[in-house]
C-alpha cells in the first residue's frame, strides 16, 4: 500500500496541480487509513471490502462530521485512483456515505458591527504606520473577501488602484481579478504613502520590496499577525465574541447575498471551485424571512 500512497500523492501534486496543504492533509488522512487497514491485517488494497471502509468510518466516529467527511472524501479519492491504475478490481468504498453533521453557518458580523470594527481599526484617524497598516488591512479584507493567506501574500505589483482591483493568488495558485472599493482603496493610498515607507525601512537588513502589508520589523506579515490585529480591532470595537479573519470574508459574502449579488458572482469573487461551498451564504435572518414573506406572499398582509 505504500508504493500506491506514493504513486496516489505524487498523482495529486503533479498532474492534477493540488496544493501542497492539500496534498499533505491526503497524506495524513490516507496514512491513518493505511494504518488502520494494516492493524486489521490488510496489507493490500485489494484486500479491502466495503464493511471494512464502513467499520473505519464507524471508528472515526468520535471526531466532527466535517473531519469525518474529509478522512472519507480521501479514501474515496484513492480508491478511485487504484481502480484506474488497475490495482484493485472493484471501488468498495463507492457506496460508503458519511453521516450528515448539523450544519452550522458561518460567523458574520453585521454591516454596523463591520463598521465598527473599521472605525475601531483607524483609531480616531492616528497617522502612526502601524494603525494606518491596520485600517488598511481590515478594509481590503472586506473589500474583496479575501483569504487570510491571500492578504499577506499580495504584492504591491497586484494592486492597481485606479482601476479599483487586485489580483488575488489562492489555492492551488489560483489566480482571480476582484474589485477593490472606494473605502479600502483610500485606506491603502493612505497606507502606502505614509505607513508603508516608515514600516520598511525599519527592515534591519534585506527590505521588503515587494510586499503590500509588512510587520513593524519591515518584513512580510504573517497570518499569525492579521489574527491578532483582527482580535485586537474586535475587543476595541466592543463585539462580544472573539474574531478571526474568515469572519471578514464570511461578512463580505453574506452581505454581497443580502445586498442582490448572485451566488455564481460571490463564487467568484471568494474563488470558491464549487458553487456548493458558496451557498452556504444564502442564509438568511428569521427577520429577513418574516419580510420576504410579507413583500411575496398574496395573502400575507
Amino acid at each position: 500500500m505504500a508504493d500506491l500512497l506514493d504513486q496516489f500523492l505524487a498523482y495529486t501534486g503533479v498532474e492534477r496541480g493540488l496544493a501542497p496543504a492539500t496534498v499533505k492533509a491526503y497524506r495524513s488522512d490516507l496514512t491513518m487509513y493505511a494504518g488502520w487497514l494494516a492493524d486489521r491485517g490488510i496489507r493490500s488494497l485489494d484486500q479491502v471490502g466495503k464493511d471494512d471502509v464502513e467499520a473505519f468510518l464507524a471508528w472515526l466516529s468520535s471526531e466532527s462530521s466535517a473531519s469525518r467527511s474529509r478522512r472519507l472524501a480521501a479514501v474515496h479519492e484513492w480508491h478511485r485512483f487504484a481502480l484506474q491504475q488497475g490495482a484493485i478490481q472493484e471501488d468498495v468504498s463507492r457506496g460508503v456515505r458519511a453521516p450528515k453533521g448539523v450544519s452550522s453557518l458561518p460567523d458574520v458580523l453585521t454591516v454596523d458591527q463591520v463598521a465598527g470594527l473599521l472605525d475601531a481599526a483607524a483609531m480616531g484617524g492616528s497617522k502612526d504606520p502601524v494603525v494606518l497598516r491596520d485600517k488598511a488591512l481590515l478594509e481590503f479584507m472586506y473589500a474583496t473577501g479575501c483569504r487570510v493567506s491571500e492578504a499577506v501574500g499580495t504584492d504591491l505589483d497586484d494592486l492597481d488602484l485606479d482601476e479599483h482591483v487586485v489580483r488575488l493568488t489562492g489555492k492551488g495558485d489560483k489566480q482571480r481579478l476582484v474589485p477593490v472599493g472606494s473605502y479600502a482603496c483610500r485606506a491603502l493610498e493612505s497606507y502606502l504613502n505614509l505607513g508603508r515607507p516608515d514600516l520598511q525601512g525599519r527592515a534591519s537588513k534585506g527590505r521588503e520590496p515587494s510586499a503590500v502589508f509588512l510587520n513593524k520589523r519591515g518584513k512580510r506579515l504573517t497570518r499569525q499577525s492579521v489574527w491578532q490585529i483582527v482580535r485586537d480591532a474586535g475587543e476595541r470595537a466592543g463585539i462580544q465574541r472573539p474574531l478571526h479573519p474568515h469572519t471578514l470574508r464570511h461578512s463580505f459574502a453574506t452581505h454581497l447575498i443580502e445586498g442582490g449579488a448572485d451566488v455564481r458572482s460571490v463564487q467568484e469573487l471568494l474563488g470558491h471551485s464549487s458553487v456548493t461551498t458558496t451557498q452556504i451564504y444564502t442564509h438568511v435572518s428569521p427577520q429577513g424571512l418574516i419580510e420576504a414573506y410579507q413583500t411575496a406572499h398574496p395573502r400575507a398582509l
